[in-house]
């Protein structure tokens, strides 16, 4: 079993902020394996909201939970969205000896009335796929065609990795999206899904995905923030501010896990990913996705103008401003895209981020560092 230790402590520190924690990300993460690596040792109660015994258990929640103390795990809380209110009432509880765990597949704003049932009562963590601190650096390349589910990661061959998320997304599609209460033909959001792996790393235009789909930009925007808010799809929002030059006020679309982006372009192995024309998409991707598990990097941007400047991350820490740049190349070097972001943003420091061994500096406030060495970098947690 990879530990996830890093997890785990977010988990504790949480709950020493909060009576009740959200445990997010999307299905077949990890979420429930962790969870019961957290309340085994505490001896929680637990209640899977699938399993028909467990609902049945809590047709009368309020009177189960009385009855019960300590840590309290409610896994697949999407399914039972009516019960958020009543962990409210019993947070709120001053005596309370209750603290819930609750894991969901989709995020607040997919859930009707969580964020507000639940506002200032519950700590959010974010969880991914495997990150290359878990797996080992020695197991990137597998991590980064194969993507970071661990049964797709954990797979005997690349084939078999490839059937179990052919199998994912049919079941995400056909199962976990009408669970949501979300009508929607599923065929209608797989060619959805596939124009936005075609589309990884672009900007959004929603005038051109609802052409293509035969539906209104207000209806291609829903079918993003479903697929975003069930965590398959990162919205990299733009960053504009003040300034002469037009900016770039569209966000970038990514699809988080880079296995699900491969099975969807159909790319199984190494040398098909690298022989595709988003190949280098696929590594800013997956890079950035690291870089957020490790770090747990939360306002992350990216910028560009209309001009032709760019920048394909930009974080804020510690009041500083900090940008990333991801190259799928042997020895990436210095650009006039940094420069102007340098000037124009005024960044306290560049990282370019690539698959090679060695740092270098192309610039006093740029510098080329490996994927594996990021851990190392000042920004976000330490």
């Amino acid at each position: 079993m990879i530990e996830r230790n890093q997890y785990l402590s977010l988990i504790k520190e949480a709950f020493q902020v909060h009576p009740v924690v959200a445990l997010l990300g999307p299905r077949q993460c990890g979420k429930t394996t962790l969870a019961k690596q957290f309340g085994n040792a505490v001896q929680a109660a637990w209640f899977d909201l699938e399993n028909p015994v467990d609902v049945r258990k809590l047709t009368a929640p309020m009177r189960i939970f009385e009855t019960l103390k300590g840590l309290i795990v409610l896994d697949e809380i999407q399914r039972k969205p009516d019960l958020l209110p009543l962990l409210r009432v019993i947070a709120d509880q001053a005596d309370s000896d209750k603290q819930f765990l609750i894991l969901g597949g989709a995020s607040p704003n997919l859930i009707k009335n969580a964020s507000e049932s639940l506002a200032g009562r519950v700590g959010f963590v974010d969880l991914s796929g495997f990150n290359y601190t878990e797996t080992g650096i020695e197991s990137r390349d597998r991590l980064w065609i194969r993507g970071g589910f661990p049964r797709s990661f954990l797979s005997e061959s690349d084939a078999i990795s490839m059937q179990w998320r052919e199998a994912f997304i049919r079941t995400f599609l056909e199962r976990d999206i009408p669970q949501l209460g979300i009508s929607i033909p599923s065929e209608a959001l797989r060619r959805f899904w596939m124009m936005v792996a075609h589309y990884h790393g672009q900007i959004w235009n929603g005038a051109e995905f609802a052409r293509s789909l035969g539906v209104s930009e207000n209806t291609a925007r829903r079918y993003l923030d479903i697929i975003a808010g069930s965590f398959m799809v990162r919205v990299l929002p733009p960053w504009f501010e003040n300034m002469k030059k037009r900016q770039i006020k569209s966000p970038k679309l990514f699809i988080r896990d880079t296995g699900i982006l491969h099975t969807l372009l159909s790319l199984q192995d190494q040398m098909s990913v690298l022989g595709h024309p988003k190949s280098g998409a696929s590594w800013e991707g997956f890079a950035i996705e690291q870089l957020i598990s490790i770090k747990q990097l939360k306002n992350i941007y990216f910028w560009g103008t209309h001009a032709g400047a760019e920048l394909d991350m930009l974080a804020f820490h510690s009041g500083k401003r900090y940008g990333f740049e991801f190259k799928l190349s042997d020895a990436p070097g210095m650009t006039r895209s940094m420069h102007t972001a340098l000037n124009d943003l005024s960044l306290e420091h560049i990282w370019i981020i690539y698959p090679g061994r060695d740092t270098y500096p192309v610039h006093k406030k740029v510098t080329v560092i490996p994927l594996h060495k990021t851990v190392s970098i000042p920004v976000g947690a330490s």
